[in-house]
Order: structure tokens, then sequence, then C-alpha cells
């Protein structure tokens, strides 16, 4: 089978950093929403985990907003619109009927195309949109608490927990449970594999 070097060093570590902080910060997130009755973690203490995590997953979103545009990673969050219905109808026929039928994946992953369009509709959803909204309500948390930043940080935080949930269901969805995962960690992609 050939392979292909798809997902660079810095593009890994981030991923995995990325990740780490923001299940610190669900974890922490939690303790400070439900105050009462939870002793896994002192209030005080999940403050401060809570908003140093929430400082460095800031930092490490603008590292990946800057490698976007410094690196050839950027190629991917770029839309292609001749065809883009099309290729969204199809994508979500597949993850709803067609994987479960044994149907071919609609779309091949290659070092041009990483994402499918309902993939790249999704991260550039969430890494241009939900993300800088939720470090923004973060940040404004400090200047007092204020009801609409925090209903807006919890509802953006619990979107992108659903997102992260998705994330984790599709990466079993290529030609092995992990074999995406595999691809995420060493950064080689099997070319024929689904992504």
């Amino acid at each position: 089978m050939k392979q292909f070097y798809l997902y660079p060093l810095w593009i890994r570590l981030w991923h995995w950093i990325n990740a780490l902080l923001f299940i610190i910060l669900i974890i922490s997130g939690t303790r400070l929403h439900f105050a009462v009755g939870n002793e896994f973690l002192a209030f005080e203490s999940a403050i401060l985990v809570h908003n140093v995590a929430g400082i460095m997953l800031a930092l490490a979103w603008l590292v990946f907003f800057i490698g976007n545009f410094v690196t050839e990673n950027g190629k991917h969050y770029r839309l292609r619109f001749k065809g883009l219905i099309g290729r969204l109808i199809r994508q979500s026929y597949y993850y709803a009927i067609g994987i479960f039928r044994g149907d071919p994946h609609p779309f091949q992953v290659s070092a041009e195309l990483k994402f499918n369009s309902l993939q790249q509709l999704s991260y550039i959803g969430v890494m241009y949109g939900l993300m800088p909204i939720l470090i923004g309500s973060g940040l404004f948390f400090w200047g007092g608490n204020l009801w609409l930043i925090a209903i807006t940080h919890l509802v953006v935080a619990y979107l992108l927990v659903l997102f992260m949930v998705a994330h984790i269901y599709i990466i079993t969805t290529g030609e092995t449970v992990f074999s995406n995962l595999r691809a995420m960690l060493t950064g080689w992609h099997k070319e024929n594999g689904y992504d």
C-alpha cells in the first residue's frame, strides 16, 4: 500500500497539545459549572487550572492560525465552492447510511486535499469560528461575570465538546479503526484508506 506524509510534526504536536488542553478545560470547566458537591478538584484550584489551560489553548490556537498562513497547511482550509453542495450531500449520505452498507468512500485523501468537504466546513467553523468566540468569551470573564458572556462561553464549549465526540467517532471510520489515529501519530496516511 502506498503511503504519503500528510501531517507534519508541528500539526501533530499542536493537535495532541490542543486535545490535552481541551480535556483539562472540560474537567476544570465542569468543576466550575457544577460547583456544589464535587470534591475531585477544589474550586479555587479549578479556577487556576482552567485559566492557565485556557491561556495555553489560546496560544496554541494562535500557533495554528499563524501556521496556516506560513505553511502549506492553510491550503486545506480553502473551500472549493464549485460542486460544494453535491459533495456535502454525498459525504453526509456516506456517514449517515453508506458507511453502514459498506459503500465506497466518496472522498479519497490526498496530499493536496486531506479533508472531505464536510470535514473542511466543520474544521473551518470550529477553528475560525467557535474557537475565537470561546477564547474571546473566556478572556472577557476576567473583566467580570456577565451573564451573556457566561452563556456564550458555555454554549460554545458544549458545541466544541459535541465536535470532539464527532471527531473521535470519525477517526474510527478509516480503513481500520486505528488507521486514522496512526496517521495523526506518525504523519503518514495510506493512500487508499478512508479519511
